[in-house]
């Protein structure tokens, strides 16, 4: 019997109250920012061509000063609503990790069921589409990038799996308190990107400042910690959002009774683009 997947938060929308207090976590900086789950509104949604009975929540995207490498959607779509034509982007590759709700995803004219705790890897220039199925609505994170093509490299295959099939690695020395859910080896260069899992039992840290080219997403999915964005020590919750440009230093204190985890985007495996003098200048 399969085990029985862990909790994860998925934003419900709605709007505070006019006696609420406007005090919130949300920070924008250029190393670092931070979307707490108290801003995932009504009125801060958005809609997409060719989706029916949808709604989402842009979180990450492409701009200066922000996002280099990725977008990412927390999709909700309604019973019986869904796409048959999600992207007109072609050179986009896809990542889908339901978090609530039942859809029927369509790979290449194969039929794939999707709950909570699924994922999904959908390769550029492949034909795919969703449809919600069930009473309640179908709920996921839908992360998008272009995909990098390297010499004498295949593009991967689709993958669709349920976390819970996936073991944890956990961290060397750390008594199991530190670990990745990975769906893809780290060294299969086929990938430039990484959608993962991060599990830190109650009192598990990142024993160190991490600060490396690789720019983050983290969507945090269950627990909660005090997190290092660069010179700062957050605290993050179930439905918050970090997004770390590369060698933002990081670190973490995972507290409460229960487990921190995050779903995890991360560039890999590919050259640093480099300009040319054009870009700053002539040089003298």
């Amino acid at each position: 019997m399969s085990q029985k997947p862990a909790p994860y938060f998925a934003p419900k929308g709605g709007l505070p109250p006019q006696t609420a207090l406007m005090t919130q976590r949300a920070v924008f900086t250029s190393a670092y920012a931070l979307i707490p789950q108290g801003c995932f509104s009504d009125i801060v949604t958005s809609f997409l061509p060719g989706w029916t009975g949808t709604r989402l929540w842009v979180i990450a995207r492409p701009m200066s000063g922000f996002s280099e490498t990725f977008s990412q959607y927390v999709m909700e779509v309604s019973p019986g609503g869904g796409s048959d034509a999600p992207d007109a982007e072609t050179g986009a590759e896809h990542w889908i990790f339901f978090t609530e709700g039942l859809a029927t995803l369509t790979i290449n004219g194969t039929g794939y069921e999707m709950e909570a705790g699924s994922y999904a890897y959908i390769p550029p220039a492949t034909a795919w589409r969703l449809h919600a199925a069930g009473s309640s609505p179908a709920r996921f994170h839908w992360l998008r990038k272009l995909y990098e093509h390297a010499p004498g490299t295949p593009v991967p295959e689709a993958i669709v799996i349920n976390e819970r099939d996936v073991p944890v690695r956990w961290m060397p020395d750390t008594n199991e308190h530190w670990g990745t859910t990975r769906f893809v080896e780290p060294d299969d260069v086929r990938h430039d990107a990484h959608v993962n899992i991060v599990t830190f039992k109650p009192g598990g840290i990142i024993p160190f400042e991490e600060t490396h080219v690789m720019e983050h997403g983290l969507y945090v999915l269950q627990g909660k910690a005090v997190y290092k964005l660069n010179q700062d020590w957050v605290e993050v919750e179930a439905g918050d959002f970090m997004w770390l440009r590369a060698y933002c230093p990081q670190a973490c204190y995972a507290g409460g009774s229960e487990n921190f985890r995050y779903l995890l985007y991360k560039d890999v495996n590919r050259h640093a683009k480099l300009r040319g003098p054009g870009a700053f200048g002539a040089l003298a």
